[in-house]
């Protein structure tokens, strides 16, 4: 089920992470260490579900400046290739759901495969439409998921280490 990278539909990180592949998946696939890295510090990362297999569910909630936990992303995993792929969708919520309306719905494609240095990793995230992509590119798509990668890296760099 490799998408190809359509530049009119995709937008896209990739950076080499200087750490086994297996600890780059258990950040992925763990409430735990999830919560540590997957929004954009200083805000917080609350996870609420994360049924990883396809159908499950995955919802996190954000707060910023310490404030109440709102919601951030209902998702519902399509595909779940162990230790090297995750597909997931906003178009849906766990159990194949309809989700509700998002303000900008994503297929998002994250792999992960051995690398001399580590892990090379890649966020592919797909969009309906060259509007969507472009908007979410406007939204900070690059400063957001590269801050969330360098966040990643960070953590299971440091793991790593100890």
């Amino acid at each position: 089920m490799t998408k190809s990278f359509d530049p009119a539909l995709d937008l896209k990180i990739a950076r080499v992470i200087k750490a086994p592949r297996s600890a780059v998946w258990k950040a992925w696939t763990d409430p735990a260490s999830f919560a540590q890295w997957w929004i954009p510090a200083p805000a917080r990362c609350k996870v609420v579900e994360m049924d990883v297999r396809p159908g499950g569910g995955l919802v996190t909630r954000m707060s910023e400046d310490g404030g109440e936990f709102v919601p951030h992303l209902t998702a519902c995993y399509l595909d779940i290739e162990d230790g090297h792929r995750i597909v997931f969708t906003t178009a849906l919520g766990g159990g194949w759901r309809p989700a509700e309306a998002s303000f900008l719905t994503i297929t998002a494609v994250i792999t992960l495969a051995d690398s001399p240095a580590g892990t090379d990793y890649t966020a592919h995230v797909m969009h309906k439409s060259p509007a969507d992509s472009k908007k979410h590119e406007d939204l900070g798509f690059y400063d957001g998921w590269g801050t969330v990668a360098a966040q990643l890296a960070a953590f299971v760099e440091r793991q790593a280490q100890e």
